[in-house]
């Protein structure tokens, strides 16, 4: 079906599709007869599935309609605007790949980037602060973490927008064929089992080959996804290649940060100052690690503090310089609530960083939207 066409399959929109929640656009028949409103749910899998199996359309204009911008919406929309995508992703990539993935991807990772756009910091904050997360979450999750990142890198890299793109499908796509491994692994506290370890390493190369399935032709993007495990020194996965495409070590470099960040069950995750630091040390021969330290700083938004002062908060906007972020105040010197957020300048005299905190020392809700509008605009 053509890009200019009046109706696209349903198949090619599912993700936009929530179980039990409002169609946001109607459901067609095949020759354009009304099955469901604008409005009307779809209750459970197998009606999803009895709708896609049939070849059911949706309005292009009326989808069109129903997208929210990013880049024009109010700040304090931007949270939910986070939750809806990363959900639409999660549902696209669980789904089974289709005719023309490559452009159902395409149509999530444009509303992705233009939040990336939209408050840079913001999507820092969604990269950091990842606790919480269900099971079965972390290997959809953790793809668009080290996507967010990638993006940073490559912008700071002079990547065309092309370039940029591509970053974040191979980003998105190079555990296709373990997420569900990878949800089930972040909850599991025994050791791997040979089987696990199999398919870990054997997931490059068959993330290539599902993608080549669901008719992924971009050869770069392929060969990415086959090389993100593999390094120069010739000891990575599955190949033991001594020179992984440029690409493949810049999502490469994104996904070994972010995943030190990450909550397991078998360990904490890593402070993030000391995350940046063990991975700089890694990788500082490599453009793309240089990249990620510059976008990033050393204590990125989400970033739990304590201020010399004694307060405690979190960084929400990088600073102009990497050690000297905008943090927000949550609690005072003796550890109790302030009754509002304060933003604080961590380069003024007596309210630089004295330490980087746990999550239980700080045990308040955070909603990251609100508590960037109060950083203010980053100081960039």
């Amino acid at each position: 079906m053509n890009a200019t066409a009046p109706h696209l399959l349903l198949r090619t929109v599912q993700h936009r599709v929530k179980i039990g929640a409002a169609l946001p656009f109607s459901v067609l028949s095949d020759d354009g007869r009304l099955l469901l409103a604008k409005g009307q749910v779809i209750a459970n899998d197998d009606q999803l599935l009895a709708l896609l199996d049939r070849g059911a359309l949706v309005d292009r204009s009326e989808l069109e309609s129903s997208r929210r911008d990013p880049r024009k919406v109010g700040a304090e929309v931007l949270a939910d605007l986070w939750g809806e995508t990363m959900d639409q992703i999660g549902r696209m990539l669980r789904a089974s790949l289709h005719t023309d993935f490559a452009g159902t991807l395409d149509e999530l990772c444009s509303p992705l980037l233009a939040l990336i756009e939209r408050d840079p910091d913001l999507a820092l904050f969604q990269v950091v602060r990842q606790e919480g997360m269900g099971e079965n979450q972390y290997g959809l999750r953790h793809g668009v973490h080290a996507g967010i990142v990638a993006v940073m890198a490559a912008q700071r890299l002079g990547a065309s927008p092309d370039e940029v793109g591509r970053a974040l499908r191979v980003a998105l796509t190079m555990n296709l064929s373990v997420m569900e491994l990878q949800g089930r692994l972040a909850h599991q506290l025994f050791p791997l089992k040979p089987p696990q370890k199999q398919a870990l390493r054997e997931h490059p190369l068959a993330s290539r080959r599902m993608l080549e399935e669901g008719g992924v032709t971009d050869a770069e993007w392929l060969r990415a996804v086959a090389e993100h495990h593999e390094n120069t020194e010739g000891s990575g996965y599955p190949q033991g290649l001594r020179e992984p495409s440029v690409l493949a070590q810049l999502v490469s470099a994104a996904d070994v940060y972010t995943a030190k960040l990450s909550h397991r069950a078998s360990r904490s995750p890593i402070p993030a100052d000391r995350a940046m630091r063990d991975f700089y040390m890694s990788r500082k021969t490599l453009p793309a690690a240089a990249a990620i330290l510059k976008e990033t700083g050393v204590f990125p938004p989400g970033t739990l503090v304590r201020l010399a002062n004694g307060e405690r908060g979190v960084v929400v906007r990088r600073g102009a310089v990497g050690n000297t972020p905008v943090v927000v105040a949550l609690m005072n010197k003796l550890g109790e609530p302030l009754m509002t957020p304060v933003k604080r300048d961590t380069s003024q005299p007596g309210l630089a960083i004295a330490a980087v905190l746990a999550p239980s020392d700080l045990k308040l809700r955070m909603v990251p939207a609100k508590l960037v509008m109060v950083g203010g605009t980053a100081p960039r």
